[in-house]
């Protein structure tokens, strides 16, 4: 390698690790970063869409971290409003409060042993879930197989029965006792009955505020978010890479990795609007893309067994509906971010209502923007619904748990996102082939959701992506310290060694 050229990172996938990765590796080192998006938006699962006026955040993405160092990025990046800036690129204060839909009555989610809660479940039903719960603490199941396992541990079979089972299935489209228990591992980690009766106790007596960083993510009360969504944030920072000498290509897909030894040296790129191919010389390669496709990609020979791993691996598709309506049915305004539909009787998964993410993004206030949620899987029946025919299954699906009368609908879109979450099942046992294979290609980094196969909130992919540069700085070569992100509590809450 020519030590006079300038050194090349192409980092593959322009959501929140692949634009971190870009942005870190432009502060702290000379290598240009050069970004390649297969989609023709910036930010990932995390991007905002504009539907006349109208604004998605495709999943609901809080602004919030256990990490000080997340934290300072986003707001040295979009300060607070609050705190005296204006103009657009703001950060606005949330409250945060999301509600389980179940037996056509709300629950506080998660699950608080409030009267209310007590009342709506009634006598006998919280009677069986008192006594469950006290039977799991006096004989927990020792080995935890499988998520079933992992969420009847902290919560009692009754209670995992009532809140957990159905939506749980519902999300995934398999059996809970067929799923890895590192699910819960990665998503719920310390919540558990113990932990909501010890938050209740200290709201009751403390005053709520912005410092959370011993509360479990599932139980903060407030957060961050940019005034027009996720996607205003990413795109600022897209545009900053460009602007301090990265690129930025978009409707480019990775096909092909060329390597020589244990380094990347090449990589194959397909521009979607010209169907013309290019390679790329690469120094170091940042890779976002789902696991399987990554692995399907590399050119050099790849060991059987790792090969029939990644092509085994297993996602959950995503889609979502939007309706804008004239008022709701079920009272003149709720204030929910979103709203778990628990209901057994409908395929619709969640609900959020963005005039409480951010009032603006909705074109007209008077009016409520609706995100109907659901999981499927590509090619199945409900991927396969054609636009019009899902917004009005979406529709019905509502209105027939009472929240809108179909006539109050005055507008409609739907928003497909493929691979949306990785699974933790199937191939997935054998992921560590896959790691270890990566792993020993020295200038390849695996980072963000996708990337690792890993359900990673956006504070985590981004840690990944921190992470990776830093062990370019530092011309670190185990790859470790990136795995262990989201996987460690001591390391999530920023108290392991560098």
């Amino acid at each position: 390698m020519n030590q006079n050229k300038q050194q090349i990172a192409i980092i593959i996938g322009a959501g929140p690790a692949g634009l971190t990765a870009a942005y870190e590796l432009l502060q702290k080192t000379e290598i240009k970063p050069i970004i390649f998006e297969a989609s023709s938006e910036i930010g990932g699962i995390s991007k905002t869409v504009n539907y006349k006026g109208n604004r998605i955040d495709l999943g609901g993405h809080r602004f919030f971290s256990k990490s000080d160092r997340v934290m300072k990025w986003w707001l040295n990046l979009f300060p607070l409003e609050e705190e005296g800036a204006q103009g657009d690129r703001v950060m606005l204060t949330r409250n945060r409060l999301s509600r389980i839909f179940y037996l056509r009555k709300f629950f506080d989610y998660p699950v608080t042993l409030s009267f209310k809660t007590l009342a709506n479940l009634g006598l006998w039903r919280s009677l069986k879930i008192g006594l469950s719960y006290a039977k799991i603490r006096l004989f927990p199941i020792k080995q935890e197989k499988s998520l079933e396992d992992f969420f009847i541990n902290r919560f009692g079979r009754e209670l995992y029965l009532t809140f957990f089972k159905d939506y749980t299935e519902k999300v995934w489209g398999i059996p809970c006792d067929e799923l890895s228990a590192d699910w819960g591992a990665q998503r719920v980690k310390g919540v558990s009955v113990a932990e909501v009766v010890k938050h209740a106790l200290k709201s009751f007596f403390f005053k709520k505020s912005l410092n959370q960083k011993n509360i479990e993510t599932s139980l903060i009360h407030k957060f961050y978010y940019p005034k027009y969504g996720p996607g205003q944030f990413w795109e600022y920072v897209a545009k900053l890479v460009k602007n301090k000498g990265g690129m930025v290509y978009l409707n480019h897909r990775v096909i092909g990795l060329r390597k020589q030894g244990k380094k990347i040296t090449q990589v194959l790129v397909l521009n979607l609007r010209t169907n013309q191919k290019r390679l790329y010389p690469a120094d170091f390669v940042f890779s976002t893309m789902p696991v399987k496709e990554l692995i399907a990609a590399i050119e050099d020979e790849v060991p059987q067994d790792v090969d029939k791993v990644a092509s085994n691996l297993l996602y959950r598709d995503f889609l979502t509906v939007g309706l804008l309506v004239s008022r709701l049915k079920i009272g003149p305004k709720i204030p929910d971010n979103w709203i778990y539909v628990q209901e057994r009787d409908v395929k619709l998964g969640r609900i959020q209502v963005f005039n409480n993410w951010s009032p603006y993004l909705v074109k007209e206030p008077d009016k409520i923007w609706l995100g109907l949620e659901y999981f499927c899987q590509e090619g199945d029946h409900l991927w396969r619904m054609k636009d019009d025919e899902m917004a009005q299954f979406a529709i019905e699906e509502l209105a027939q748990i009472g929240f809108v009368d179909p006539k109050e609908v005055l507008d409609k879109t739907v928003l497909r996102m493929p691979k949306a979450y990785p699974v933790y099942h199937g191939a997935y046992e054998q992921f560590d082939l896959v790691r270890e294979y990566t792993d020993e290609i020295e200038n390849l980094f695996l980072i963000g959701r996708n990337g690792m196969h890993r359900y990673n909130n956006q504070d985590h992919s981004m840690l990944t992506a921190m992470k990776a540069v830093e062990n370019i700085v530092r011309g670190r070569k185990d790859k470790d310290n990136i795995w262990r992100v989201n996987a460690e509590k001591e390391y999530h809450e920023e108290k392991q060694k560098p």
